[in-house]
């Protein structure tokens, strides 16, 4: 059965798709099979409006720094960062805490 997660992008984040925050997500996956590694490369796929914006969220494989992300509101550091494995019901927010001036 795929995977049913919200995505949401927050601290002007929202502009890389088409400045929608929020996103309901069904992960190609068995339950228990998908990590945040599958999702990072789901949302660069099928959530980011134009490829070129991908830079501004990935960096080296992985979200760049300067961008927070929680799981379920716990900061992805202490749930295994890349490492995760994906459930339904899951909430991921990713939020820049990078502000022009």
């Amino acid at each position: 059965m795929p995977i049913k997660v919200k995505v949401e992008f927050l601290g002007g984040l929202d502009i890389i798709s088409n400045s929608v925050r929020d996103h309901k997500c069904v992960l190609p996956h068995e339950e228990g099979t998908a990590t945040m590694r599958d999702l990072i490369a789901y949302i660069c796929k099928t959530i980011i409006a134009d490829p070129k914006d991908v830079a501004v969220f990935i960096e080296d494989g992985t979200v760049r720094p300067g961008i927070l992300v929680l799981i379920n509101d716990t900061d992805w550091e202490l749930e295994g960062m890349e490492d995760y494995v994906v459930e339904s019901g899951d909430v991921f927010t990713f939020t820049s805490t990078l502000h022009g001036g």
